[in-house]
């Protein structure tokens, strides 16, 4: 069908089952709003929270550590849940997925803010981290059918974008609701958004092929567990918990793995992608992510440390000074999508992260008393860096896998994320036990290595077949 200018929603009779090559205009148009939004709503609700849980401490008459678990209630639903949903969105269809997560995340911020003590919040916050994995786990998947095949790394690059800056306005955002407007009102606001792109959803999002089988509710039992327990290990290291404690819970996770991976063998569509991860393509990509997104978060976590501990700058300034990684990857995003469906994701990936390991290289080569500018262009250098990277391996992932397996494609990738992001924390805190003086730049030491050594796994996709 030939491009036609957005003129209105089509009605569920005239949404046609997905083409080939991608759905045609309108309604790829208000598709992609309805993603965008689902997008910006998740990333941007866990980036809000930590901005307000000194006030919600006070206001429900909990403990600051009590606290903490409004966040990781969030974060640990949203990891536990990732692969099993993707696995229904295979069985049962993307769309439904999607349009069942926008309900129940919409349905759940309006609880938050209803919330009158820390145990309904939590309970609430934990119902939003599946509506949010509802979103996340078949994103990427919709996202390969709403798009033609020639335009996915264009549609990868917006997902970044919004990615990023949803994450980045995220405290901005927190601090002016807060400013005007009691704590409730951060998930309040959500609601609204909620109602837009709900019937947007059920009405534009494309319908896709299925998976035959049923829903395998053991192995989803067995992941829970796996995922759950290992994100608890880590991020128990993070906040500095008891390494032995620690070290018997990965134990747990190991075994509960072993299980879950015994399980998967024999299975036509196993929940964790061990059959994908048998494409030499898909595997190399999933382990470029882990590695940089842990040598992002070493940095994103230790450089408010070094800027506010060992340079003396304010929280405000703390705040600016960290805007210019995530604004370059939302500039650059856009960009490298429309390259990504051109060039090898091994080349721009690899040369991406090297240019992202030099600038962490340089932003731990700081001088004693650096000016703004010195402090600035290094991070831009790194989120230049981190922005080619970015899209063209997540176009990697998506597309290396086969047509009826994007679901577990789409989990796998947000689930690479989140550990990269969790064991990126938990590095820092050891850096921090290790090195008393000096933990700071010895983790943006780190965090180049760990890029590096991402660059030399994205460089190795140059010999796979199909490496684009």
């Amino acid at each position: 069908m030939a491009d036609q200018p957005p003129s209105r929603i089509p009605p569920i009779s005239e949404t046609p089952i997905v083409a080939p090559d991608g759905v045609p205009l309108p309604q790829r148009y208000w598709a992609i709003l309805t993603i965008a939004l689902g997008l910006t709503l998740a990333v941007l609700d866990g980036a809000i929270a930590n901005v307000a849980l000194p006030t919600i401490a006070r206001d429900l008459h909990a403990s600051p550590a009590s606290s903490i678990w409004v966040v990781n209630a969030y974060q640990l639903a949203v990891t536990i849940s990732l692969l099993p949903l993707a696995s229904l969105g295979d069985i049962y269809g993307y769309r439904r997925v999607y349009q069942y997560g926008l309900i129940v995340f919409t349905i759940a911020s309006l609880g938050c803010a209803l919330s009158d003590s820390l145990v309904t919040l939590t309970v609430a916050r934990i119902v939003q981290g599946f509506g949010a994995a509802g979103i996340m786990s078949v994103n990427g998947a919709l996202v390969r059918f709403i798009y033609p095949r020639r335009m996915i790394g264009r549609g990868v690059g917006l997902n970044a974008t919004i990615g990023s800056i949803a994450s980045a306005v995220g405290p901005t955002v927190a601090s002016g609701i807060l400013s005007v407007a009691p704590w409730p009102w951060l998930f309040a606001v959500n609601v609204p958004l909620g109602f837009i792109a709900i019937p947007i959803a059920f009405r534009a999002l494309p319908d896709t092929n299925r998976a035959s089988g049923r829903f395998d509710a053991p192995s989803a039992i067995w992941s829970a567990l796996t995922f759950g327990i290992l994100v608890i290990a880590i991020s128990g290291l993070g906040h500095g918990g008891s390494v032995s404690l620690a070290g018997a819970e990965l134990c747990f996770a190991m075994v509960f793995a072993f299980v879950l991976s015994t399980r998967q063998l024999s299975q036509r569509s196993p929940m964790l992608p061990i059959d994908l991860l048998k494409i030499r393509l898909f595997a190399l990509s999933v382990a470029t992510s882990i590695c940089s997104f842990v040598a992002q978060s070493m940095a994103l976590v230790s450089l408010p440390f070094l800027f506010e501990d060992t340079l003396g700058r304010s929280q405000v300034q703390t705040g600016l000074l960290l805007t210019p990684w995530p604004l370059a990857v939302a500039v650059i995003a856009p960009f490298t999508g429309g390259l990504s469906d051109r060039y090898p994701a091994g080349l721009l990936g690899g040369g991406g992260l090297a240019v992202m390991a030099t600038g962490l290289a340089l932003v731990a080569a700081l001088p004693a008393h650096p000016s703004t500018f010195d402090i600035v262009w290094r991070l831009l250098v790194c989120g230049i860096g981190f922005g080619f990277f970015n899209t063209p391996n997540n176009r990697a992932i998506l597309t290396s896998a086969p047509p009826h397996r994007a679901g577990a494609a789409s989990g796998m990738q947000a689930t690479s994320r989140l550990l990269g992001q969790s064991m990126g924390a938990a590095m820092v805190a050891l850096m921090f036990g290790m090195f008393p003086e000096s933990g700071t730049r010895e983790s943006l030491v780190f965090a180049a290595c760990a890029a590096a050594g991402a660059a030399v796994v994205s460089f190795s996709r140059l010999r796979e077949p199909g490496g684009t």
